[in-house]
């Protein structure tokens, strides 16, 4: 689509969707929905560029292929799922780690692992969808 407005609109706003995927994902990732509304936004930014600059311009943005996108995904969530086989916890079982680094103590945990494939899973599937729709016409 060659409209000024879009393009320098879609300018803006790309960083600003991406900034708040981040947010929301990090925010909810405790709790339900992180991962999944903020890979919405994420691939909602992504849609906007294909949609301003096209598949070919946005497949150079994004940098790494949408189907590999899922791969990693589906691979996060199986390991958040294996990570409590191994200590000999029922599959999907949570498990935190805590880190004390400098004043601030870090948690890590298979909850935000596996929110981690929710997220690249969903970006990566609305990503797919959008270019081999847009590459139809």
């Amino acid at each position: 689509m060659k409209s000024l407005i879009l393009h320098t609109a879609t300018r803006l706003m790309i960083g600003i969707l991406i900034l708040f995927s981040l947010f929301l994902f990090f925010r909810g990732h405790d709790e339900p929905g992180g991962g999944f509304i903020g890979g919405l936004v994420g691939a909602g930014a992504f849609t906007l560029y294909a949609i301003a600059f096209g598949t070919d311009l946005t497949r150079k943005v994004l940098r790494v292929d949408p189907i590999t996108l899922i791969a990693l995904g589906l691979a996060s969530l199986v390991v958040s799922g294996v990570i409590p086989l191994i200590t000999a916890d029922p599959f999907l079982t949570g498990k935190w780690l805590f880190l004390e680094w400098g004043n601030s103590d870090i948690k890590l945990s298979t909850p935000l692992l596996f929110d981690i494939g929710v997220y690249l899973c969903v970006v990566g599937f609305i990503v797919t969808v959008i270019f081999s729709l847009e590459e139809e016409n």
